[in-house]
């Protein structure tokens, strides 16, 4: 239910060979639960799947909600999201509340198949019973669909699911929520929201060698081509200078003039999820993230960078007989929204290029993947806010200097975008990792600690002849 993710190649190298060990915390089953029909339950259901957003990944290209089909491109293949409307054949239509549970929470499929953890069940593990039962009422108050999936493209030994029990040895822990009797109500209902339903750290919290969450929470990550920005209260990497409800604007509308606009995955999170939030449940984020530990290294915010400049009159000084490209595509594909002077409109519509997290952050990956991709999200009252993508009208160099402009005229400065850089973020490919890799390493692990103990035992034998 959340945006791809990929599990880990030393996880299931451990697994294909047979070191990787299930702990008894791990086999342990979560409580029983029951299905329900009650209708305060099911709209209480509605609300917690939109806090989940579930909608968002198992929503395909063009396909009915929660229908299922959404790729998710990986080191190790393409996963597809299942179908989650109570259809009979293609969905979850034969499950039970239990069954549900557990895949829920456990990462187990109702056929016993351990589910690949683009499904974030490491962090949906720490919901209430009672919130699973009322997600589980509300799918099946849904209407179903027929949608047959695709299976996932993944080749051998990626495809043997039941290395993923090597995984969730290592990056799993099955401990429920508990609240911290030394934080407020408040700031305990935040965290549940943040760990439990939102499961933020997830696309915000770097990934260590195996492919699990790191030790460095909310400090940021690449998901998708995107940027998911430091999130930790660090005044220079993170979002330290926001005040809560600079934030609380911020999570249910997408924009917080003179730092930053929502786009790509995390528009979709604001526009599908978010914005549903009560008022009490926003706080209760606000209050939590605001709260999290500085990560990151001191330097000027990237919300602090550029001015308004005035790209009028570099286009038309006589002294310029030749203007930059950029300068050019700008006046010509931007300026008309965002002014000439970069400034934007006032509102979340045409926000400022000056203060700005695209272009005053330290990689260029988000002003780029706006140039091509455009925003496409959805604010706090419902309306469209919409900016045009750029991808077919704009070749690799010229939206690399456009980006180069924009870095150097409004943002951090020193932009080197290149146009291969702009060619790997338009394709969105990922590179997969062959399959011999992950199995060859540890068979080569083992034959070079054989030939040491081999030349070892014959050094010794030599030694002690000698003597």
């Amino acid at each position: 239910m959340a945006r791809g993710k990929s599990y880990g190649l030393v996880a299931l190298a451990a697994a294909v060979c047979g070191l990787a060990a299930i702990t008894p915390a791990l086999r342990a089953e979560p409580a029983p639960v029951a299905a329900t029909t009650d209708a305060a339950t099911i709209a209480r259901g509605e609300y917690l799947t939109r806090a989940a957003d579930c909608e968002v990944c198992h929503t395909g290209p063009g396909a009915r909600p929660y229908s299922g089909g959404l790729p998710m491109r990986t080191p190790f293949g393409t996963i597809w999201s299942s179908n989650l409307t109570p259809d009979a054949q293609t969905g979850i239509g034969t499950w039970t509340a239990a069954q549900f549970s557990r895949a829920v929470r456990r990462g187990i499929r109702a056929d016993g198949q351990h589910l690949y953890p683009a499904m974030p069940y490491t962090s949906y593990v720490q919901l209430t019973d009672a919130d699973v039962v009322a997600i589980y009422a509300y799918l099946h108050s849904l209407a179903p669909v027929r949608h047959a999936v695709r299976q996932d493209g993944m080749g051998f030994p990626y495809n043997q699911r039941v290395a993923l029990a090597g995984w969730n040895a290592i990056n799993f822990d099955p401990a429920p929520f508990r609240a911290d009797p030394a934080q407020s109500a408040v700031w305990n209902r935040g965290k549940y929201v943040a760990v439990a339903l939102g499961h933020c750290q997830e696309c915000h919290t770097p990934r260590n060698l195996a492919m699990g969450l790191g030790h460095a929470a909310y400090a940021g990550a690449t998901v998708d081509g995107w940027q998911a920005y430091n999130i930790t209260s660090s005044p220079s990497a993170g979002i330290g200078t926001w005040s809560e409800p600079d934030l609380e604007r911020y999570l249910s509308t997408g924009a917080l003039a003179g730092k930053a606009t929502a786009a790509g995955g995390m528009a979709d999170v604001i526009g599908h999820s978010l914005r549903y939030l009560t008022p009490a449940d926003l706080t209760a984020l606000a209050t939590y993230v605001k709260s999290i530990p500085p990560q990151g290294a001191d330097g000027t915010s990237r919300f602090a960078f550029g001015a308004p400049h005035d790209v009028a009159a570099i286009v038309r000084d006589p002294a310029q007989t030749h203007p930059s490209e950029g300068a050019q595509l700008y006046a010509g594909n931007c300026a008309s929204c965002h002014g000439r002077a970069g400034a934007g409109g006032g509102n979340s519509y045409y926000p400022s290029l000056f203060h700005n997290s695209a272009t005053g952050a330290t990689a260029p990956n988000n002003l780029v993947q706006v140039i091509l991709n455009g925003v496409h999200r959805t604010g706090n009252q419902g309306q469209a806010i919409a900016m045009p993508a750029f991808a077919s009208q704009l070749d690799d160099a010229q939206a690399a200097a456009l980006a180069n402009y924009l870095i150097d005229t409004y943002g951090r400065g020193a932009g080197k975008v290149g146009a291969g850089f702009v060619a790997s973020e338009r394709s969105g490919a990922v590179a997969v990792i062959p399959g011999w890799l992950l199995i060859g390493a540890p068979v080569l692990l083992v034959l070079l600690a054989l030939v040491f103990i081999i030349w070892r035992r014959r050094s010794l034998k030599r030694s002690s002849d000698n003597a």
